[in-house]
């Protein structure tokens, strides 16, 4: 199995947990999809999109229990990022932590498993 990843903020990950699913960031109702990434996409969309944000959780999920809304499509720079089409159901987590800072200000994700 492989896995994906979503990073998104403390506030928005409560409020999912009260209706079971996230719905998405204000990017990604604007492109049609869930924006999650790779585990050697993490990283630098952590840098790219959050730094200087220390209010956020990173969500991992196991790919296949996404089911077909889950598409991988050519986006930075032609690589394929996991997209998914539909709401995140959060019950499929299958861990949240949070993400410190690194000395410059970027969200950490630590090793993460493919």
């Amino acid at each position: 199995m492989s896995r994906i990843y979503k990073i998104l903020s403390k506030g928005d990950w409560t409020a999912a947990l009260k209706t079971g699913a996230y719905l998405g960031s204000a990017d990604d109702r604007r492109d049609g999809f869930i924006h999650l990434s790779g585990a050697d996409q993490t990283a630098e969309t952590a840098r790219k999109y959050f730094t200087g944000r220390d209010d956020l959780v990173l969500a991992v999920f196991e790919a296949e229990s996404l089911g077909p809304g889950l598409v991988w499509e050519p986006s930075r720079g032609g690589a394929l990022f996991p997209h998914l089409y539909g709401p995140l159901p959060i019950t499929q987590a299958v861990e949240v932590r949070p993400l410190a800072l690194d000395a410059a200000g970027v969200p950490d994700p630590g090793p993460l498993s493919p």
